[in-house]
Parts: structure tokens; C-alpha cells; sequence
């Protein structure tokens, strides 16, 4: 059987880490020298070994995890290159590096809520992989492969910098790596089947043909038919490619202990809830008919309602709607979960794509996702929030009903009686371990609920299973 003592050279995770005294919260502009002190703390053990801990479950038959090492330039070094004189159009992430990715604490006595950044999900996922209780030195031992590239923020060159013309290669270096110069049988075994990444962003963006000249807007990483065996976690898959799966987005919840994680649900469940229903986000001002301009207009009209209708349904506010346009919400909870927590329903109008972060925070606050189609949740996280549960703690209104047929979203939600309410908010509260993303080095009470990550790996080592069995029936 496979050893629990693995030898790592990258993110190490040793065991007095996180018992050191926080750091104060830098300022958002990061420095060269924070940047390099974050390098030091990164690699300061290079050869340092792991203790696995196998407290909560010992078994791990077809539960083998090998990480493939990888050179600094497909992780470590991606990193650095993190402000935006290396990539001008694109947002700053330096200052959302810190804790292993989820940023910076919201307050100085915050122990559970930082300013997360969804797209360093891949760092974060890499630091919990580290402390997966069923890793394995010996690849040939391994159920599955994990590769720690950092594929969405490796596209950031491609995408606003001087490589924007290359985009189509966005992947091959890394292919190469493993294919040809790093061992490889490990690749060969079973020709990337049993490999899987995370990429840190919707499909859509790195589903550039192949043969576009000039190039459109992504890269071409999954069109690269080197990747076609590769099971790859994104934030939203496209609906035909069978190695795609979508797993949660990050919030900034991220609980380090049992008894954080019970007060915050047990807050939910207490909170008063007096709006109806609450839209957090931007858009809906052009001219031309969408979703989320009908639901501000529902909004702005809601404030005529009589006094008479809005006591006999016992909410003091039939519609609230907070403006995060530009992206002033993303990394500030405070501006949106106060909110969420005193509404029934949070909306979850499709934007550019149709997935959102929001449901998950939504849902965080047991405020009930309405959906308007089914792309925005349940044809993509079903490994998570299961497909035949949705009646349970969302309701779905289509758009096209929305926009074009006049349906009334408020009346429809008025006419939810609250003691069905009441249920889909414990439904809601049963499934917020599914959806959030513990802290690493989190205690082992917590550790007893799984959380995204969890679930992310046991549907990836199903999935891997599952396609190896296939591929030897042929």
C-alpha cells in the first residue's frame, strides 16, 4: 500500500503554520518585497516531508492521490506576474494572494471572512490538495493525477498581454512537460486519462477554435486535443464536453473551525427575514429587453405598492437591489450579505455567462436562489447542489417568460406561502458545507462535513474510475 509520507517541493505544508500570529492586512497595492516574502514562505522548505492526517478516515482504496511537480513557471511564478504592469487590461489580483488565496481578512478580528477573489481558486485548491489525508508518492500506485498548473491565471499573457496573437498555444507548454520531458510514462500510463486540473473560470474562455485568424476573445486550452482526456473542475462547463465539470465558486466564507462554522448557520437561521426578495449586480439599463433589466424595473415599480399589500405579506420591502456594477462588491461581502441575510429570495439573472457567484453566497445567507434558466445551477453543479433537489431549496422562473410574456417575478414569490419558505431556507442551511471552501489547516470537527473541495475530489476520482473502466472495455 502506498505511503502517507510524501515528499513535496511546493507549498509545503508544515505543521506550525497555522498556529503563527496572523499578519496585518496589507494595502491593496502590493509591493516586490510582499511579493517576494510571499515566495519565501511558498518555497522556504523545498524538500520538506508531509505527514498525511488520516484521523477522520483511514480507507483510502481507490482513493490515491499523486501531484505531479511541476517547474515554478507553471505555478509558483504565475504569481508574481500577478499586477497589471504585466497585463494592463486586466484587474490587480496581488493583494488577493495572501492566505494561500483567499486574501485578506475583512477586519482585523475576522477569523472566517476574507476578501476572496474567485479566480485564485486555483492556488487555494492547491494548498488543500496538500492536505489530503490519500496522497501518494508513486504514480503507478495512484487512483488519480493531479497537475497543479494554474491554467486560468497562466492565460492572462494570452489574453491582454503580447502573446494575445498565440492564444491558440495556451496549454502546449505544459503538454509538452508531460508528455515528453518530465516522466513520461506517467503520462503515457494512460495517455491523461487519469489527470485532472482546475481552471479557475468559465469554459467559454478558453474554448477558442483552434483555427480563429484573426483570434477572438479566450484562449484555445480546451480545444487543444492533448487535453481531451483530462478531467478538468471549472467555476462553469459547457454542456457537451464530458471531461468539464463545474464545481463551486469561492465566496469569502472560509471557516478554520466547527464552532465558527455553527454560529454562522445558526445566525441564518435567526435572521429576520423583512425584503421579499433582493438582486445583487450589474447591467439591466440598456434599452434592449433582458432578464435583469425587467427585474430592475420590477424594482423601481415595487416602491408603488400599496402599504396594505406589503403588511399582508409581512415584509417591510418587497425589493431591494444592490448595485455591484463595475465589480465594487466582489471582494467587500459586508456590501452584499448583510442584505442577503434579511431577504427570502436572492435572483440569479444570467450576465455575460450564465453562471454566478452570488448563488453560492446566496445560499451562504439562506436566501433562496430564484434561477431563469437552468444553465445558471442545475446543468452544472450537480456533483454539489444535486439536480433533483432544486425544488427543494430554489425556484426557477424562466426568462423568456420574464421578458417577453410579462410573468411577474414579485407575485410569484408573493405567492410563496412562508412556511414553504421556512423549509427551503433549512434545506438551504442543511447544504452550505457543499457549497463553501473550509480553510486549509481547518480543525477536525470541521473536517467532518464535507465541503466543496471534498466533494470536488470524490466526484473527480468517480469520474476518472469510471473513463479508465471504459477505456479498458475497448
Amino acid at each position: 500500500m502506498p505511503n502517507f509520507i510524501v515528499s513535496f517541493s511546493l507549498l509545503p505544508l508544515h505543521t506550525h503554520l497555522s498556529t503563527m500570529a496572523p499578519p496585518r492586512s496589507p494595502p491593496l497595492a502590493t509591493t516586490t518585497s510582499t511579493m517576494l516574502l510571499l515566495l519565501l514562505v511558498l518555497t522556504v522548505f523545498p524538500s520538506a516531508t508531509l505527514q498525511q492526517q488520516s484521523d477522520l478516515d483511514s480507507d483510502c482504496t481507490n482513493r490515491w492521490i499523486h501531484i505531479r511537480h511541476l517547474p515554478s513557471r507553471f505555478n509558483l511564478d504565475i504569481l508574481t506576474n500577478c499586477s497589471t504592469a504585466h497585463h494592463p487590461f486586466s484587474d490587480d489580483f496581488c493583494p488577493y494572494i495572501s492566505n494561500h488565496g483567499l486574501g485578506t481578512k475583512t477586519h482585523n478580528q475576522s477569523h472566517s471572512w476574507f476578501r476572496t477573489d474567485p479566480s485564485l481558486l486555483e492556488l487555494f485548491f492547491h494548498r488543500r490538495m496538500l492536505e489530503y489525508p490519500c496522497l501518494t508518492a508513486d504514480p503507478a500506485a495512484a487512483d488519480a493525477i493531479y497537475v497543479p498548473y494554474y491554467a486560468a491565471l497562466d492565460s492572462l499573457h494570452y489574453l491582454y498581454g503580447p502573446d494575445y496573437n498565440s492564444s491558440s498555444q495556451h496549454g502546449l507548454h505544459l503538454y509538452n512537460f508531460l508528455r515528453y520531458d518530465d516522466s513520461p510514462e506517467i503520462w503515457l500510463n494512460n495517455h491523461g486519462h487519469d489527470h485532472f486540473l482546475v481552471l479557475a473560470g468559465s469554459a467559454w474562455d478558453f474554448s477558442q477554435p483552434l483555427g480563429n485568424d484573426p483570434p477572438l476573445w479566450g484562449t484555445s486550452f480546451l480545444e487543444l486535443p492533448e487535453f481531451f482526456n483530462v478531467t478538468t473542475l471549472t467555476l462553469e462547463s459547457r454542456a457537451y464536453p464530458w471531461q468539464e465539470q463545474s464545481i463551486p465558486y469561492l465566496t469569502s466564507f472560509h471557516p478554520p473551525n466547527l464552532a465558527l462554522f455553527d454560529s454562522w448557520t445558526k445566525r441564518v437561521r435567526r435572521s429576520r427575514r423583512s425584503t421579499l426578495m433582493l438582486f445583487a449586480g450589474g447591467g439591466g439599463i440598456s434599452s434592449t429587453p433582458n432578464v435583469r433589466r425587467s427585474i430592475r424595473l420590477e424594482c423601481d415599480n415595487s416602491s408603488k405598492i400599496e402599504n396594505t399589500t406589503q403588511k399582508t405579506n409581512q415584509y417591510s420591502k418587497l425589493c431591494e437591489f444592490i448595485d455591484c456594477s463595475n465589480g465594487i462588491c466582489e471582494h467587500d461581502p459586508i456590501k452584499f450579505m448583510k442584505p442577503m441575510l434579511h431577504s427570502s429570495f436572492c435572483l440569479q439573472p444570467p450576465g455575460d455567462t450564465p453562471t454566478r457567484r452570488s448563488t453560492f453566497d446566496s445560499i451562504l445567507a439562506g436566501c433562496i436562489p430564484v434561477f431563469f434558466e437552468e444553465l445558471s445551477a442545475r446543468k452544472q453543479y450537480g456533483w454539489h447542489l444535486p439536480e433533483d433537489q432544486y425544488h427543494e431549496f430554489s425556484v426557477t422562473i424562466p426568462k423568456e417568460d420574464v421578458v417577453f410574456k410579462g410573468v411577474n417575478v414579485l407575485e410569484i414569490l408573493k405567492g410563496i406561502p412562508r412556511s414553504v419558505t421556512r423549509k427551503m431556507r433549512d434545506k438551504l442551511i442543511e447544504m452550505i458545507p457543499r457549497i463553501m471552501y473550509r480553510k486549509h489547516g481547518s480543525s477536525l470537527g470541521l473536517r467532518t462535513k464535507k465541503d466543496a473541495f471534498d466533494i470536488a475530489i470524490e466526484g473527480t476520482l468517480q469520474r476518472i474510475k469510471a473513463r479508465l473502466d471504459d477505456v479498458s472495455d475497448k
